[in-house]
């Protein structure tokens, strides 16, 4: 099981990361915050967007994932 933090998000302390879950990039979660399993978070302070789809996380989740570095790649000046 894999979740993805996206570029410059922050995560403070005592927060829990449920699997599959996918924080956005520029996000912050505060302390103590619960992100659920397969779901999306994004925002200043992060709050649930909505829901990961089974057939996303089976698929989407990992092959981002696996190519995250080559993706972040594409940004670097």
């Amino acid at each position: 099981m894999r979740s993805i933090v996206g570029m410059g998000a922050i995560i403070m302390d005592h927060a829990k990361i449920g699997a599959n879950s996918i924080i956005a990039a520029g996000a912050v979660v505060l302390e103590n915050t619960i992100v659920e399993p397969g779901s999306i978070y994004a925002g200043v302070p992060a709050k649930k967007v909505k829901d990961i789809s089974q057939e996303l996380i089976k698929g989407e989740i990992e092959r981002i994932a696996n190519n995250y570095l080559m993706y972040a790649g594409w940004y670097k000046s």
